[in-house]
């Protein structure tokens, strides 16, 4: 008998006009590269801790905005996509990791979640506050990519093993205020915080850039969906073998 693949929890965008859930296809290949098996997690569920002990790994993925007022913050004219359901879901979800040492990759949106699960707070626009010399997403909202350095003797950089690289950006807020126990494990040119982590924690790495947008032609940006999933444990084919109805697999053409 083959032996069971590490189911990958990914969390997906929220309900969209057409009534569809959705997550862009990098972030499935990625896992399925590294040997996982994708199962995504859509706003609105409720039963986290059933999702908990069905999954193997989480990844947090990126996304619109976390509603200001759960980290202390204001409404900005550049904030979008705030759902309510998806901060409840990825609150939850962050909550049972950081206790229950699920091992986790939080992209993006996912590191402003860690952060803000864990006491910290965000920029709710970032050129208001490093300007634009260095540009974190192209107008209006679209990818680019930038330098981002590792911070000497932090585990991102005994696991990326580069010092420095480019990687694809895509935000428009970013960490402020660094949560309780995370670590700052990566800037950009501009002093933007690029990377956190929690060294207390099994294995959880959060980056603001968004590796599964080069990880097919860049083993360096693979290599976090490699190590994430080769530090899950498989749980026991028994945990694994009922699928309750109404638990969240992965969509189709339907999704």
């Amino acid at each position: 008998m083959a032996a069971a693949l590490p189911l990958i929890g990914i969390t997906t965008y929220g309900q969209n006009e057409e009534d569809r859930y959705s997550l862009p296809a990098p972030y499935i290949s990625a896992v399925r590269r590294a040997g996982g098996v994708p199962v995504l997690l859509p706003p609105g569920e409720t039963a986290i801790e059933t999702l908990i002990t069905r999954i193997d790994g989480l990844v947090l993925a990126g996304g619109g905005d976390i509603d200001p007022e759960l980290y202390g913050g204001e409404m900005h004219p550049e904030t979008y996509m705030v759902d309510p359901d998806r901060d409840l879901l990825e609150l939850g979800l962050t909550r049972h990791i950081l206790s229950e040492g699920l091992p986790t990759l939080a992209i993006c949106r996912g590191c402003q979640m860690v952060n803000v699960a864990l006491g910290g707070s965000l920029h709710e626009h970032l050129p208001d506050v490093v300007g634009d010399e260095i540009l974190h997403r192209l107008p209006p909202a679209e990818p680019t990519s930038h330098a981002v350095s590792l911070v000497d003797g932090t585990g991102l950089a005994e696991l990326l093993d580069q010092p420095t690289f480019d990687a694809a950006s895509w935000h428009h807020q970013a960490i402020k205020r660094i949560g309780r126990g995370l670590r700052v494990a990566a800037h950009a040119p501009d002093g933007t915080i690029e990377a956190a982590e929690l060294p207390e924690h099994r294995w959880l790495y959060a980056v603001q850039w968004h590796p599964e947008l080069t990880a097919e032609v860049d083993p360096l940006h693979q290599a976090l969906f490699d190590e994430l999933v080769g530090n899950c444990t498989v749980r026991s084919d028994e945990s694994h073998a009922a699928t309750d109805e109404g638990f969240p697999g992965e969509q189709g053409d339907e999704a």
